[in-house]
């Protein structure tokens, strides 16, 4: 099959991913609403309290804002990925994959469809939360550079993730089990440099908190876009991602390949 045709047949796939995703209201509106909700609740309630010792800075309310809008900026990337599972999930067990095998389409038409149409869906998500945080007052002073490599971190984190919940969503037995699989993707960022220092964490805590993915990605996109040091940080996050993206590519492949 040429490229040409392979490529329309994606684009074909990507079209119904995105009209598939509005099936499930629910969980669009909860991945889109409940970042949303997070940052307000951290913000107005805890926010007063925190502010001033958020990794050393002063300045309560608006210095925590600062601090946690680039890590709701990652956890909207993990909210959404709960919908990505859930239409994937829906594919694998109502039997479309046999329905597409007798149609003259690339086969991997319908992955690469699924994968497009995450990553948009959860990169909407994350320029709503974005508006929602400067709505606020979340002021970043990141350079042209500093914007532009954030930006590559968010897509390349959320490609990875998109990726793995793909992952998730094929070796599903049922929708309500991939959407099960994601919740470990949306606690993780809970217990990480997310809300609060690691520092300021008991020691067995913080030790999980420093070495697990996300508090690497959160560190640097925080560096990148309101300053502070980054050192290590940026390579770690990505690899975990570039990581996350070949794990979940690859057992996703096998998963539509087995039920084709």
């Amino acid at each position: 099959m040429s490229a040409s045709i392979a490529v329309r047949n994606s684009g074909t796939m990507l079209h119904r991913s995105l009209r598939h995703g509005v099936r499930f209201p629910m969980m669009l509106v909860t991945g889109l609403v409940t970042p949303v909700i997070l940052l307000l609740m951290f913000v107005y309630i805890f926010g007063g309290a925190l502010g001033s010792g958020a990794d050393g800075m002063p300045g309560g309310r608006s210095a925590y804002l600062d601090y946690i809008a680039p890590s709701m900026f990652l956890t909207t990337v993990c909210y959404g990925g709960g919908t990505t599972a859930v239409t994937v999930s829906v594919d694998m067990t109502q039997g479309i994959i046999n329905r597409f095998r007798t149609m003259p389409i690339s086969q991997s038409a319908l992955m690469a469809g699924h994968i497009l149409g995450g990553v948009l869906r959860t990169l909407a998500a994350v320029g709503l939360i974005m508006a929602a945080a400067v709505g606020l007052g979340f002021r970043p002073h990141a350079s042209g550079v500093q914007w532009v490599a954030a930006a590559g971190l968010l897509v390349l984190v959320t490609v990875g993730l998109t990726c793995l919940t793909i992952a998730f969503g094929a070796a599903a037995k049922s929708p309500g089990g991939a959407n099960t699989a994601v919740l470990p993707l949306q606690i993780l960022p809970l217990i990480s440099s997310a809300f609060v220092a690691t520092r300021t964490m008991p020691t067995p805590v913080r030790l999980f908190a420093e070495y697990q993915p996300f508090t690497p990605i959160i560190n640097t996109l925080r560096g990148l876009l309101v300053g502070g040091p980054i050192g290590q940080d940026a390579w770690i996050a990505a690899v975990w991602c570039v990581g996350a993206a070949l794990i979940g590519f690859t057992w996703s492949r096998r998963s539509f390949s087995q039920r084709r």
